[in-house]
């Protein structure tokens, strides 16, 4: 779908979300990158970080390439490991905008991490995957949800995986992105919120073509194997690409999704074996 095509959509649609402030964690890259781009140029405040400067950097110019003014942007160079870095992302949004309305917990990875051998592969990585996935998403929730209680409206949407609906990937990995998706079910089921608007919901990407992100290697290594791997692998013979998840992340956000609560929504092409 083209650009034009897609303002058009977006015009009949109206997802009126213009002036909404949201923050997105790890969102100078792939996915999370796709997905502020897209909010920003719906109208959104912005808010974002990344633990690499020059990432933050450059995705400050994207957004300012894009034609979103500097007073709409918040780009923070923060490790979410560090407690430090937590509370600096709090007190900066504060500071400038004073609260936040949506919620796009996209900070997460850790797939590839540690060893296929459990034996071989210290404990330190199941925590610092559960850590970076499940902890980092419960703390952002739970910093800016009074802020939406209080305005009685509010959206929370975690960036979760196909391996977050079924099993699969490396168990620290699935279990991390299950916990996401229990908490996100967890708060959309409990009435103090959803009787005020907000809703959470988790959106599982499948396989995404991401650079830098280990597939580029996979294909220069074997190209046929590789080529193999994808028509066996995905149903329509490709991957899918980060503006795709963000097309259902946008969706989300807007008023046009307020019955969507609870959902663990696949964006994966047909990849993944559940119902």
């Amino acid at each position: 779908m083209s650009f034009q095509s897609l303002k058009k959509l977006r015009k009949v649609l109206k997802l009126n979300l213009k002036n909404k402030k949201v923050l997105v964690t790890a969102g100078t890259h792939g996915i999370g990158k796709a997905i502020a781009t897209q909010l920003a140029t719906e109208g959104c405040y912005v808010a974002l970080f990344s633990s690499t400067k020059d990432r933050v950097d450059e995705m400050h110019n994207h957004l300012l390439c894009c034609g979103i003014e500097e007073s709409r942007i918040i780009c923070l160079q923060a490790d979410v490991l560090d407690e430090k870095s937590f509370y600096l992302v709090e007190s900066e949004i504060r500071k400038k905008w004073g609260s936040i309305d949506i919620v796009i917990n996209n900070m997460g990875g850790g797939g590839r991490w540690g060893k296929e051998d459990i034996f071989k592969t210290d404990e330190e990585v199941w925590k610092q995957v559960y850590d970076k996935n499940v902890t980092t998403a419960l703390k952002y929730t739970m910093a800016f949800l009074p802020d939406m209680m209080k305005k009685k409206w509010g959206r929370v949407i975690t960036i979760t995986s196909i391996y977050g609906r079924e099993s699969g990937g490396r168990p620290w990995f699935n279990i991390a992105k299950n916990a996401q998706t229990v908490l996100m079910k967890n708060l959309a089921r409990n009435s103090q919120f959803a009787s005020k608007g907000i809703t959470f919901n988790s959106v599982a990407p499948g396989g995404i073509w991401i650079p830098g992100t280990g597939w580029e290697e996979k294909m220069d290594e074997n190209p046929e194997e590789f080529r193999a791997f994808i028509e066996d692998k995905f149903p329509r013979g490709k991957m899918g690409m980060p503006e795709e998840v963000a097309n259902v992340v946008t969706f989300l956000c807007s008023e046009k999704a307020s019955l969507v609560n609870g959902a663990s929504i696949a964006v994966d092409g047909g990849e993944s074996h559940v119902l």
